[in-house]
């Protein structure tokens, strides 16, 4: 797959073409290029940072140094929020002619926040969606900002998403967010030695590494989020297999708690309910 990567990326080229074009040679500009980026991905710089392109949900997403590299296992972050929200509008749908429940906006008009936004992979994600919700999506660093912003405007969904640097959920409304969504830092500091040495190397450090447990974030960001929902508001956050118990543990006062497994059967998705 790296091969891959790299080839289009010299012959700039989508997948598509290069395989309807097994016969095309490279020229001496473009076997230069392929021979430097794999020159870069020896040393262990991510293949996605050479390119500077990775997807996500179908969407070809800008990624530098700047911001953690989207992955797979997060799509399950959105599948989750989607079927959070057909399930609310199930609700909705069924007191028709009522006011729309204690906890929810009016159908069709969600209020959901991406802490942590990173590339804006999420946020982007839902945006194109829920064509109709409102985006927020926060960052700490402007850096990483930039390049979110630079995705939305990609993608012509910048009047979608509103963006604001903050530290997780500060500065934001109490009480008016439906959803508070986020792929937050868990990887303990003890853990540092099984993490795969280009994510320690290459990879924003404190975009993986939460603290000495992996739970210093997550901690921070549960009660913000609690603050930040609406009552019966939703928390969805990844998480891994080796916090799940302790993340379950610390939202034993959240209505609805469950934990999601990811297609290995590793625990990835924490999700739980504000109490209406």
């Amino acid at each position: 797959m790296n091969a891959e990567l790299l080839i289009m990326f010299a012959l700039d080229c989508d997948r598509a073409y290069l395989y309807a074009h097994p016969e095309r040679e490279l020229t001496p500009d473009e076997t230069h290029r392929y021979d430097e980026a794999l020159a870069r991905r020896a040393t262990g710089v991510p293949a996605q940072y050479i390119t500077g392109h990775q997807e996500f949900w179908g969407l070809d997403l800008i990624v530098s140094r700047a911001v953690l590299i989207p992955r797979p296992e997060t799509e399950h972050v959105v599948e989750a929020v989607l079927e959070l929200v057909s399930r609310v509008r199930s609700e909705q749908s069924q007191d028709q002619g009522q006011k729309p429940r204690t906890g929810v906006s009016a159908p069709h008009d969600f209020r959901i926040v991406d802490v942590g936004t990173g590339s804006g992979a999420i946020a982007l994600a839902l945006a194109k969606e829920l064509p109709a919700a409102e985006i927020h999506a926060t960052d700490i660093s402007p850096e990483a900002l930039e390049v979110a912003r630079a995705n939305a405007a990609r993608h012509e969904l910048t009047s979608r998403i509103t963006f604001h640097q903050a530290d997780l959920l500060n500065g934001l409304p109490h009480g008016e967010f439906d959803f508070v969504v986020s792929n937050p830092p868990y990887v303990g500091e003890s853990e540092e030695e099984s993490v795969q040495l280009e994510v320690r190397k290459f990879e924003p450090r404190n975009a993986v590494f939460a603290g000495p447990t992996g739970l210093e974030v997550i901690e921070r960001l549960i009660p913000q989020a609690h603050e930040t929902l609406r009552p019966g508001g939703w928390l969805v956050f990844e998480i891994s297999g080796t916090i799940a118990d302790r993340v379950r543990s610390r939202l034993s006062n959240w209505d609805e708690v469950a934990i999601r497994n990811d297609l290995q059967g590793i625990a990835r998705v924490a999700i739980a309910r504000k109490s209406a």
